[in-house]
């Protein structure tokens, strides 16, 4: 079973960093596409950054390009977004995801909600004016 445990967020000042773990367990992930996404209250779900495991390829929202930088340490099967010069409008639940694999991916690049099979339970970033 797919386990998904995100942690690091918190209150921070606007210009901060901070930075989120996502820990990944109960399958290989070689093949799959880990992502962060972003819920503001009031607010869709939003796709924020994304990796291939394997060979870890990366890319971003518009809204973070330049800021955020996510990574992953293959041998703690562990993914990180460090997010940097932190703006108020950063404020959300952070949420970790992965998509199905290769095999059942139509899209090199997915970035939409449908396009993620397995969820974490979220975590709250604040970024304070």
């Amino acid at each position: 079973q797919v386990q998904l445990v995100e942690s690091g967020g918190g209150l921070v000042q606007a210009g901060d960093s901070l930075r989120l773990s996502c820990a990944a367990s109960g399958r290989t992930f070689s093949d799959h596409i880990l992502g962060w996404f972003r819920q503001a209250p009031g607010k869709e779900r939003e796709f924020v950054a994304a990796i291939s495991w394997s060979p870890g390829s990366t890319y971003y929202a518009d809204s973070v390009k330049g800021r955020f930088t996510i990574s992953r340490d293959i041998a703690k099967n562990t993914v990180y977004l460090q997010m940097n010069s932190l703006k108020p409008e950063d404020t959300a639940v952070y949420y970790c995801a992965s998509d199905r694999g290769g095999s059942f991916r139509f899209n090199p690049r997915p970035t939409r909600y449908s396009e993620f099979r397995y969820w974490g339970q979220g975590t709250q970033v604040a970024v304070a004016s």
